[in-house]
């Protein structure tokens, strides 16, 4: 009998780790993840967008020059004395200026530089998103290969006990009804394994499609498996990290910076501006002119300017007050959201620093679950067999084992999850985090 016992498990370690040899590592796959999911080439490209309008503005500090030319032909008429010709003109003129004091185009520059420090913080939180809709999709199929793993360990455990109580019914030292409970339990197995099968085909859809490749298949738990500690244990540790690198606090932080520069832009309305100028032009005039006539046919005249333009703005019908009331008030919103920012953060950290700390909790209970589940299920078959136990007792305890089985190993997966889950609820998650996890798979 303890063989037989021991062949439903030896075919779920089988079942377990069969097709590893091609399987990739959660590593491989966020590599693949990360040149190929949409929402991250999206904040990708945001952020490239956003380097180059921070530019743009810097285009309002920097100098600007230009160089214009012309050629004109006229015809002059006149009927005292009698005259009929042609002139033409040819001209070219450089002209260069430099602002020297324009404090919106300078405040507009220093904005240029949050918003790239915002688009930054996009990619940062997709970047984190990506990891942990990587990792949980990834162990979605393990979970679900390991419920499909051991429904089918436990069918042929529940087969097993159906041909024994077919063999005790037809010797006579069993009723037909512990056959029927063996047959109606082993009908139920088979429905759980068809929606077994079909939830791991789902769940290999869905990284499938977040990978861009076909038939991924995840690296399963090296045995034994040992889970990461906590570190640190202090809640208020993870808390106090995120305030710096979070990169929700960081978006809000920059946003709050963009707002008090447009309010130094609409302030400026009431400021002068002060611009450095020069030009050279050059102009050939061919054949004369309208007032030379043709004692000097062809001449060339060269005007070269360099001074300052100044601009002292009187008054705009109140639009410059009004604006810079709207700016004062999208201040304070800005300030508002920082505040809501860390709040929420702070709260998502604590709750995901919770789950972590029970999930772990969870998988010792289970692990000690487990024993003593293993434990039941042999005592019921020996009393089985000396008839102290009825064959509901034995299929009770089989249900009970596997189910543990299955709820130890999602918990595993919850805990490594969750472990990523309250990085990226304090903003730390970063790429290199997945070799921890990844250490944990089989090779």
């Amino acid at each position: 009998m303890k063989v037989l016992r021991l062949l439903p498990l030896s075919m779920a370690v089988g079942l377990a780790f069969a097709g590893t040899t091609h399987a990739q590592s959660l590593v491989e796959l966020y590599e693949s993840a990360r040149a190929y999911d949409a929402t991250y080439q999206s904040a990708r490209s945001q952020y490239d967008a956003s380097l180059a309008r921070a530019e743009q503005a810097r285009a309002n500090i920097l100098p600007t020059a230009g160089l214009s030319a012309g050629v004109q032909r006229s015809e002059f008429q006149n009927n005292n004395p009698v005259t009929d010709r042609y002139y033409g003109t040819q001209n070219a003129t450089l002209s260069a200026s430099q602002p020297l004091y324009r404090p919106a185009n300078l405040a507009a520059y220093e904005q240029g530089k949050r918003q790239v420090d915002i688009a930054q913080a996009q990619l940062v939180a997709a970047e984190q998103d990506l990891l942990v809709r990587l990792s949980q999709a990834y162990f979605d199929v393990l979970g679900a290969r390991d419920s499909l793993t051991f429904v089918r360990a436990q069918k042929a455990a529940v087969a097993e006990q159906l041909a024994a109580a077919k063999r005790n019914f037809e010797v006579g030292t069993s009723t037909v009804t512990d056959t029927r409970e063996a047959q109606a339990r082993y009908d139920l197995v088979i429905a759980q394994e068809i929606a077994a099968e079909n939830d791991l085909r789902v769940r290999k859809i869905a990284l499938d499609q977040l990978v861009g490749k076909n038939n991924a298949e995840p690296r399963p738990f090296a045995a034994p498996v040992a889970l990461p500690a906590l570190v640190p244990e202090d809640v208020n540790t993870w808390v106090l990290q995120a305030e710096d690198v979070h990169p929700g606090i960081r978006q809000a932080r920059a946003s709050l910076d963009v707002a008090q520069l447009e309010t130094r832009k609409a302030e400026a309305g009431h400021k002068p501006t002060l611009d450095l100028q020069a030009s050279y032009s050059v102009t050939n005039n061919l054949n004369g002119s309208a007032t030379t006539g043709l004692a000097n046919p062809d001449f060339r005249t060269k005007v070269g300017t360099v001074g300052l333009a100044l601009n002292v703005p009187l008054f705009a019908g109140f639009s410059v007050q009004n604006r810079i009331r709207e700016t004062l008030s999208l201040e304070d919103k800005a300030r508002s959201d920082l505040e809501g920012a860390r709040r929420t953060v702070a709260q998502n950290t604590r709750t995901a620093f919770f789950g972590v700390l029970s999930g772990h909790s969870q998988v010792k209970a289970l692990e000690a679950a487990e024993a003593s589940s293993q434990s039941a299920l042999d005592a019921n078959k020996l009393g089985y067999q000396v008839g102290v136990r009825i064959n509901i007792d034995v299929l009770n305890a089989q249900s009970q084992l596997y189910q543990t089985k299955r709820d130890l190993a999602a918990a595993r997966y919850n805990v490594l999850v969750g472990g990523l889950k309250l990085r990226q609820a304090n903003g730390t998650l970063v790429a290199e985090d997945l070799q921890g996890v990844n250490a944990l798979l089989a090779r």
